[in-house]
């Protein structure tokens, strides 16, 4: 079992995983048009990684191309995914607000509300330990394949979107180039998924002034180093924040999963969202969800897995607090009784994480527009 990883700056061949489906394909088996006219020459596509990321893997099945990028970047911002074509993945994470859609809970194309707020997609190629709030999923691959069916997201069906994309010029020819079909009766969910996946694996954002600071490229502000210091607790006689600690450089999470005590609940089964131990049924995770990056985390509002934070004013109040108990509350969590100057210096440090540089790039724009 093989994954081809990328390093910053240069990429290698190592170990990994492939990506299987127990499922059957579903192809375009009704007609089928020949592509062989069609030129396929794929071109390898190496990110170009901040020298501080650590290594991007990717599955030996599904390596990052220059027209199997483009092909998941057509359908990311295509509505014809959805049954009324009318929201694409980019419906609910639009590219200027970090890969959210600033709501506190998604809407879908029948108006009815999610649960959850979307997640940021911003370095997720990187998410190693499970996806969605609850690590549900474990690979970019297997996430792609469910926002159609979803009867509060896209609410379609692939056997509904195969066919419309098979019958597609623009699909015909973007499905040849990305994958080297022979004809439109091998275009599939699954190839699908595997375009989706290699745009997403791509979102990377590294430039903020906090990279450039780093890199000796700019100096904080007295507030901003205040804040960093706070943040990393990079001095013995300044408080420290305790943020580092789930939110640690350089991707500003650690992936984990963490009760950072938002609900007060006496028994593990209260809590209203069972996040993490909803999907593994392990009640000691029962109200915990994953560890967000706080990369872009200023266009990000509102905040936590339901939205339930307006600014980051609230998230600070909440966590200098020491938020509520409950049997599981994160070991990281104590009172810290930060002063008004300290939640704006850390605030001010938080706004220095901020990158819109990468949305320049063509392989990250929508191409319709």
């Amino acid at each position: 079992m093989k994954r081809i990883t990328y390093i910053p700056i240069a990429s290698i061949l190592t170990i990994s995983l492939f990506i299987t489906s127990c499922s059957e394909p579903i192809t375009t088996d009704s007609f089928s048009t020949s592509l062989t006219d069609i030129v396929y020459d794929p071109v390898e596509f190496t990110p170009n990684l901040p020298s501080s990321f650590p290594i991007l893997e990717v599955p030996e099945d599904n390596p990052l191309t220059v027209d199997g990028i483009k092909l998941g970047q057509h359908l990311f911002f295509d509505p014809v995914l959805s049954a009324d074509s009318t929201m694409s993945c980019a419906s609910c994470h639009l590219p200027e607000a970090s890969f959210t859609d600033q709501l506190a809970v998604s809407t879908g194309i029948d108006g009815i509300a999610g649960t959850r707020s979307s997640m940021s997609l911003v370095n997720i190629g990187f998410a190693y330990t499970g996806l969605f709030w609850d690590g549900s999923v474990q690979t970019l691959e297997e996430q792609a394949l469910l926002p159609v069916e979803d009867p509060i997201e896209l609410h379609n069906s692939w056997m509904n979107v195969v066919p419309k994309l098979g019958s597609s010029p623009l699909y015909q020819e973007l499905f040849r180039k990305a994958f080297g079909i022979e004809s439109t009766s091998e275009i599939s969910k699954e190839l699908a998924a595997k375009a989706i996946a290699q745009y997403e694996r791509v979102l990377i954002s590294g430039n903020s002034k906090y990279d450039k600071e780093e890199r000796g490229e700019y100096f904080y502000s007295e507030e901003e180093n205040e804040g960093f210091v706070m943040f990393f607790d990079e001095d013995p006689d300044i408080l420290d924040a305790e943020c580092f600690h789930c939110h640690s450089a350089p991707l500003l999470t650690d992936n984990s999963f963490r009760n950072n005590g938002l609900d007060a609940v006496s028994d593990l089964a209260d809590f209203a969202d069972l996040g993490r131990g909803g999907f593994n049924e392990i009640s000691l995770d029962n109200g915990k969800f994953r560890v967000p990056t706080l990369r872009n985390i200023a266009l990000t509002a509102p905040y936590m897995h339901d939205g339930r934070f307006q600014t980051l004013e609230e998230v600070l109040d909440h966590y200098s607090m020491g938020g509520h108990f409950s049997p599981n509350r994160d070991p990281e969590m104590v009172k810290l009784d930060l002063t008004e100057d300290q939640k704006q210096n850390l605030i001010a440090f938080l706004h220095t994480l901020t990158d819109t540089s990468y949305l320049s790039l063509e392989h990250i724009q929508n191409p319709f527009n």
